[in-house]
């Protein structure tokens, strides 16, 4: 059931990190959210070069703000604020968009895995349901599919960016890749290296607001990430 992070969590050092590109218009209200959901967390806002303002919304909340001087992609965004998290002591990290896509109260529900001992890198599983852009569900379907070989595990969703991981996964996964691309990498790079990967479902929302996916750019940005991994899919993971 949805709830929130409870004392353990924050004193061990809890970190939500939002990679954001012009979201001012939602960022606000995701940030509250994740504050009501997980009150012991430290917020650090991913500021992807905007324009329009998210730098200054995310500072106004009391987030720790990570800004990129111009815009070099979701991946770049999320791997400087991890480095600063980390450099500031995080123990555990959990990674949510800013467009308002993901259900911050479903936090706890990937922590749990962690705090149990059962995983060390936890993704939040959305339903590929008709509210999912068609191109995405194909899309996301294919990666999951992928990703599966690899686990020799369900991956029921590869490419979501709401996860929880610990320390130690983020001090050795490290994509080079910046973009959309990052989280893809991030994944198949935790499940190469042995990480134990495990998955939960979370909503699934999408309300028609405009998605910086780049279809034919990305989605051969992803396939280069799965090329690179092509001999662990066909022995599976160690």
């Amino acid at each position: 059931m949805p709830g929130r992070v409870d004392r353990a969590a924050g004193d061990g050092g809890l970190a939500v990190v939002i990679p954001a590109f012009q979201a001012a218009a939602t960022i606000g209200a995701v940030i509250a959210a994740v504050r009501r959901a997980a009150p012991e967390a430290r917020i650090y806002l991913a500021d992807d070069g905007s324009t329009d303002g998210t730098g200054d919304v995310g500072r106004g909340t009391g987030a720790a703000v990570v800004r990129l001087p111009e815009n070099r992609g979701k991946g770049a965004a999320l791997a400087a604020a991890l480095e600063r998290a980390l450099a500031d002591g995080a123990e555990i990290l959990v990674t949510i968009d800013a467009d308002g896509q993901h259900d911050p109260t479903a936090i706890p529900r990937l922590l749990e895995p962690l705090t149990a001992g059962d995983a060390d890198l936890v993704l939040g599983a959305r339903a590929r349901t008709p509210a999912m852009p068609a191109g995405r569900r194909f899309n996301n379907w294919l990666s999951s599919m992928l990703a599966t070989r690899v686990a020799r595990n369900p991956i029921p969703d590869a490419q979501t960016g709401f996860r929880a991981f610990g320390r130690a996964v983020a001090e050795v996964v490290r994509p080079r890749e910046t973009r959309y691309d990052y989280e893809l990498a991030f994944l198949l790079g935790a499940l190469a290296a042995g990480y134990r990967v495990r998955s939960v479902p979370v909503p699934t929302v999408y309300d028609g607001a405009a998605s910086y996916f780049r279809p034919l750019a990305d989605t051969w940005r992803l396939a280069r990430v799965f090329a690179r991994y092509g001999g662990t899919m066909l022995t599976g993971a160690k």
